[in-house]
């Protein structure tokens, strides 16, 4: 299936968001992810469903200087 991910195509087999994160290899409880410019709260990436064509933002913190 082909998403947008943080603006740049993808073509992934996950169906969910949860399993989204798991294929690109993003981890760890801290991020922010959004759907459709919609925020998805950790416990509901499991059962977000992802569709073709879908808009997928994931944000991760980012140190400084």
């Amino acid at each position: 299936m082909k998403l947008l991910v943080n603006g740049e195509p993808h073509d992934v087999s996950a169906q969910s968001l949860d399993a989204l994160l798991a294929e690109l290899e993003f981890e760890g409880e801290w991020l922010a992810t959004a759907l459709n410019g919609e925020l998805v709260r950790s416990p509901e990436r499991q059962n977000c469903r992802l569709d073709e064509g879908d808009r997928v933002e994931i944000l991760t913190p980012r140190q400084g200087g």
